[in-house]
């Protein structure tokens, strides 16, 4: 009879039930037609939604195939410190008292005439979980425990999917924007990075924003700008490596008519312009030394010189600074000055790189996707699960703009309104990223055709476990303990 069995189904059907040492062995001494029960009332659990159907199906299989009947359930109120029959909800069986209430206080099965009680636990000795007894007229305890862990796993089970819709409906209720303004992201890093900028934003502090490049400090700048009491007003943005060192001062602080060859007329530099807003200073580490020395003097004083220009100009200009280098080290090589440094550290706002924030990657690729399929002409309804999984398995060294850049070449090669892994750059087709490794064994294969399609499901259904159940054709148990075995987080597919 094992012999008609899937092996690959007795298997998980073993694994489900917690073999422990002597327990594991009784097991392996069952009769075939043990097993064949023990194995048809897993998957009665499995294939039925309401515990109490499941139950009363379970004990007519017990009595019909193994001549075990009078199967009763009984689960704690630990609020009355009473057991109450899970069938009989008016028989009430006081701890201490009878045969089930005496199992239950000592955690041991005892046999009494021709009656059996076994404890529904998971484990054993001290650290056990005692939820309730099980009790049938059998003398077969060994196969009653075997069915009580069956019990144990269905209603643990059951609880933990009801938690869990119960936390997903309360963040529901309080939704969370993962789009804050200018900058997307729900990561623990990008909330914390949100968090300081909405701190310094109201103030007039001069705010220092490092990062890597292509990690979006021009955007950090503009979000600070635009929950500053300066918003509204002038926002001007300098690249000070973008500007040749002759004309750098030009362009910051303005020159006269005359002032040089070519200056043939007044020309107002940046900080003026920036007047009563705010001046955002990109790369500040490439700036000139001499251009520092100015700079520390606006900074101070809240005035400057143009250009072959006597006259000093007052300005009422708030300043964010930019960089990708670590200006510490640029001032013990001397290429940067350290009082303009301190000036600038009075704030100082780090933007983590891509790979740190590997949970904001889905989040960032499907703005990215609806904004530039939008852009083209192409709009872009999905991101196939292998192409997630080869975006999140990216280490992102250019970080968000070189993601951006992965997306629009995506969207312009998407054929069917979906961004596959094949529509993604050479450089992300890893082996390792796209899960193409050679695999020596059909049941890896297997596990892992499973997972995708369960994956796959899980997207199209939004997260929904029992939408996603009912088109695998499989129970909601069923598609809660794959879940727990892959340790697929269904929670990031719920919209």
């Amino acid at each position: 009879m094992i012999s008609k069995l899937n092996d690959f189904a007795l298997g998980v059907f073993v694994q489900r039930l917690h073999l422990r040492g002597k327990k594991g062995i009784v097991l392996l001494m069952a009769t075939d037609s043990e097993l064949e029960l023990l194995f048809d009332i897993a998957r009665t659990f499995d294939a039925k939604h309401d515990f109490g159907e499941a139950l009363s199906a379970v004990f007519a299989l017990m009595e019909a195939r193994a001549g075990i009947s009078g199967g009763k359930v009984a689960f704690i109120d630990k609020e009355r410190g009473l057991l109450c029959n899970f069938i009989n909800k008016d028989e009430i069986i006081r701890l201490g008292e009878g045969l089930e209430g005496r199992v239950f206080e000592t955690g041991i099965g005892k046999i009494e005439e021709n009656c059996c009680c076994v404890p529904i636990r998971r484990g054993s000795g001290r650290g056990s979980e005692f939820i309730g007894t099980l009790s049938a007229e059998t003398r077969n305890e060994a196969f009653l425990e075997r069915v009580s862990s069956i019990i144990y796993d269905a209603v643990r089970l059951r609880i933990k999917l009801v938690e869990d819709y119960k936390k997903e409906a309360e963040q529901t209720a309080r939704p969370v924007s993962a789009h804050k303004g200018n900058i997307i992201g729900s990561s623990k890093a990008i909330v914390q990075t949100l968090a300081e900028i909405a701190q310094v934003a109201p103030s007039d502090a001069s705010v220092l924003i490092t990062g890597e490049s292509g990690t979006g400090k021009e955007l950090a700048a503009a979000e600070i700008e635009r929950l500053s009491r300066r918003a509204g007003k002038a926002f001007i943005k300098v690249n000070c490596g973008a500007l040749p060192e002759s004309i750098i001062e030009s362009e910051l602080f303005g020159h006269e008519k005359g002032a040089f060859t070519g200056a043939v007329a007044m020309r107002k530099g940046r900080f003026e312009m920036a007047d009563g807003g705010t001046l955002f200073l990109d790369e500040i580490g490439d700036a000139p030394l001499q251009i520092q020395v100015k700079l520390l003097r606006v900074l101070q004083e809240h005035e400057l010189e143009r250009v072959g220009g006597s006259g000093t100009i007052k300005v009422d200009v708030r300043l964010i600074a930019a960089t990708n280098k670590d200006l510490q080290e640029e001032v013990q090589a001397g290429r940067f000055r350290e009082d303009l440094y301190y000036r600038l550290h009075v704030f100082p706002i780090h933007l983590p790189p891509l790979r740190e924030r590997k949970t904001d990657i889905v989040l960032l690729a499907d703005y990215f996707a609806e904004k530039l399929g939008t852009r083209h002409g192409k709009p872009i309804k999905r991101i196939s699960t292998p192409a997630i999984d080869m975006l999140t398995s990216y280490s992102w060294p250019g970080n968000v703009r070189e993601l951006e850049n992965c997306i629009e070449r995506a969207v312009l090669l998407s054929t069917d309104s979906v961004i596959h892994s094949y529509h993604l750059p050479p450089s992300l087709q890893t082996a390792e990223a796209t899960h193409t490794e050679p695999t020596a064994t059909l049941d890896a294969a297997l596990s892992r055709l499973e997972k995708e399609m369960i994956i796959e499901a899980l997207k199209i259904s939004e997260g929904n476990m029992s939408l996603a159940a009912r088109a695998l054709g499989i129970s909601e148990r069923r598609m809660g303990l794959r879940v727990s075995h892959y340790g697929i987080a269904w929670k990031n597919f719920r919209k």
